[in-house]
């Protein structure tokens, strides 16, 4: 005989949370009247060590063997009350708990009387479902000791040092000819004016150096398959033209090509050859052939000009299969393009550049060696304006209406650093807020306008025109703040760019089976408590990729993923919840129609016994199959039909408000 259902429901004050609108009493008295109700208590945390006691103490005795607590989102502390049943014996998953917090209490603080009611049709309803839950089991699968990285900017980098530096191998794959992101086209780092490069090289070495990195630069995912601890993923290595075995990197063969190119590490602004090297502390510093510039001429590949003979014409793609447990997404960002913004007539006319060009124009290994001159006619501009937010906080289509975080820091260290190099000139900053928001950033603002006499104008600009006479730059905007009109005649115009996800985030994002938010970045778990895991187990989000952030917060997260996937990896083995999908053999018809909608890739199919068949470790028990079978043969632990045919009674009965 089955063991009589006695469950123990415990309603949680959250300081005034909760209580400080609904009649927390009245929703324990509530609670007694409930079928199958064998207790019901309140207390001000329940989340607390006191009431986490107070439901062990209860289960010891015997009273209870199933608990409902009343509290906030499930999402906050549901692995807390889990581990409380858990360690006096009772199942994990005969526990539920019912979201009186988000759900009745914060969104109805101007109605107590409202708010109660409604915590009693959640408490109601999760009552009703605990009845019917199962005893559950979670499952073990083996864990893969070897991480994958997809990115190789500075994100990337730092997570597989950290990786490495801890005994595990680490797959470093880069879509880029070299390692070193956007971070290498940077002249500075603010606040403290760092040379990017002395900064970025030596890890760009250690990486390239380390025993336990496999670095796959211009390379990219092609496949993933398999499961948190059991990744399989294929990676396309770009053929480079350039044997690395055989390369010396003395650059002969640049020095030769007679092709000509736009130099995309300059944005632009200066050209390469069609076989070249990024830039000169390039790592790996093996050129790579542009095949859509080369005209194979062979002048590269005759011995005079390449004596070991590295270029070859017919190298082909490889494809290589790798084995890992983990995946880190480090892919970086995009700077946003002002093109479409036709009023600040970006690409019309050669004196507006972006923010990301004048960083070019102001490094010493930069297209002008730290000189930046007017595009127009290669003279030093004598006054210049910056103009903030373009394609950010801007609600219009195309644009994005988040703050890009780091805009106003670069425009500042920009415009300082031109101070520097020419004292007299005058610089302007078009802003709508200066956001100043790290650690030393106030005090960087405070001495750009006190110390280098830089003009901080609030206020949009509405008009960008070109003087015929002289090709300079005619702005109109207003200053907000005094309410006046501004005509300002400048010899070159910045747009302090804002950053934007990368276009083949998408194909990341299905290839993973991970999330992206609206503003097009990939999705954390939770936003406080998993800043870096995704919803998909194992693999984990780093740097710009998940959302604007600036170096030092794009290197702590990367520490941050690579410190989840080595506590992954150094266990061994992981957990996974038993909440997959079963198939009823004797109901599945092998319409396959499960297979097709199941957007993890779990579902496969027994040709000889025509039937579904689910893998336990890469099913997430999101319920589309269940939803979708035609027979009614799968269903999904732990909210089955009859759980959930419960719940929707429990509400709809007894004066239920929904």
């Amino acid at each position: 005989m089955a063991d009589e259902i006695k469950i123990g429901v415990y309603v949680c004050h959250c300081g005034v949370n909760i209580a400080g609108v609904i009649n927390t009493t009245e929703v324990m008295e509530f609670a007694k009247t409930l079928p199958h109700v064998a207790l019901a208590k309140e207390y001000k945390f329940m989340c607390s060590d006191n009431g986490q006691d107070l439901i062990k103490q209860d289960i010891k005795d015997g009273l209870i063997n199933r608990v409902v607590v009343a509290a906030c989102s499930p999402r906050m502390h549901e692995p807390t009350f889990r581990r409380t049943v858990s360690s006096v014996g009772m199942n994990q998953f005969l526990f539920a708990q019912a979201n009186i917090r988000e759900h009745a209490s914060w969104v109805n603080m101007k109605d107590p009387e409202g708010a109660t009611r409604i915590a009693k049709d959640h408490l109601r309803m999760q009552v009703a479902k605990v009845a019917q839950l199962e005893p559950l089991e979670t499952q073990v699968v083996q864990v893969t000791p070897a991480s994958l990285i997809i990115g190789g900017g500075i994100a990337g980098m730092n997570a597989a040092l950290d990786l490495a530096d801890q005994g595990f191998d680490v797959y470093l794959v880069e879509k880029e000819p070299t390692i070193g992101g956007h971070m290498a086209q940077l002249d500075k780092t603010f606040p403290t004016m760092d040379c990017s490069a002395c900064i970025l090289t030596p890890k760009m070495v250690d990486v390239n150096q380390h025993p336990k990195i496999h670095l796959m630069a211009y390379s990219e995912v092609e496949d993933v398959e398999g499961y948190v601890g059991n990744f399989t993923v294929t990676v396309r290595k770009k053929s480079k033209y350039v044997d690395s075995e055989k390369c010396t990197s003395c650059g002969e063969c640049i020095e030769n090509c007679p092709v000509t190119a736009p130099n995309e590490f300059d944005l632009g602004l200066a050209k390469r050859k069609a076989v070249y090297i990024p830039f000169p502390q390039a790592v790996p510093g093996v050129p790579t052939i542009d095949m859509d510039s080369c005209i194979k001429c062979g002048i590269c590949a005759d011995k005079s000009v390449c004596e070991p003979e590295a270029i070859d014409y017919e190298m082909k793609d490889e494809l290589v299969e790798i084995e890992v447990g983990t995946i880190i997404v480090a892919t970086g960002y995009d700077p946003y393009d002002p093109t479409e913004m036709k009023e600040y007539a970006f690409e019309k006319y050669d004196n507006v550049i972006t923010g990301m060009q004048m960083e070019r124009l102001l490094s010493s290994y930069g297209p002008t060696l730290g000189k930046p001159v007017r595009p127009s006619d290669g003279t030093a501009p004598h006054t210049l304006a910056w103009l903030q937010c373009v394609g950010s906080r801007n609600f219009r289509p195309g644009m994005h209406n988040y703050c890009s975080r780091v805009c106003c820091m670069y425009a500042m260290k920009q415009a300082r650093q031109y101070k520097e190099k020419h004292p007299d000139a005058k610089i302007y900053i078009f802003y709508m807020d200066i956001r100043a928001f790290g650690k030393g950033y106030e005090e960087f603002y405070e001495i750009a306008s006190r110390e280098y006499g830089i003009t901080f104008v609030r206020g949009r600009l509405a008009e960008v025109y070109e003087s015929p006479d002289d090709k300079s730059i005619i702005i109109r905007g207003e200053d907000t703040l005094m309410q006046t009109p501004i005509e300002l005649k400048v010899d070159m115009l910045v747009l302090s760019v804002g950053v934007e996800a990368r276009p083949d985030s998408d194909k990341i994002a299905q290839l993973l089976t991970i999330q992206k938010s609206d503003d097009g970045f990939f999705l954390e778990a939770h936003p406080k408590l998993r800043p870096v895991d995704t919803l998909t187990a194992g693999i984990y989000v780093a740097g710009v990729a998940q959302g604007p952030k600036d170096i030092p917060d794009a290197v702590a997260q990367a520490k941050g993923a690579a410190s989840g996937a080595a506590i992954l990896m150094a266990k061994g083995e992981v957990e996974i919840e038993p909440y997959y999908s079963v198939v009823d053999a004797a109901k599945c018809s092998g319409c396959k129609a499960c297979q097709s909608q199941c957007p993890f890739g779990a579902i496969g199919f027994d040709e000889q016994a025509n039937i579904a068949t689910i893998n336990i470790a890469k099913c997430k028990g999101c319920g589309t199959c269940a939803a979708t079978c035609p027979c009614q043969a799968i269903s999904q632990n732990h909210f089955k039909e009859p759980q959930m045919v419960a719940i929707i009674n429990g509400v709809l009965k007894d004066g239920g408000l929904y």
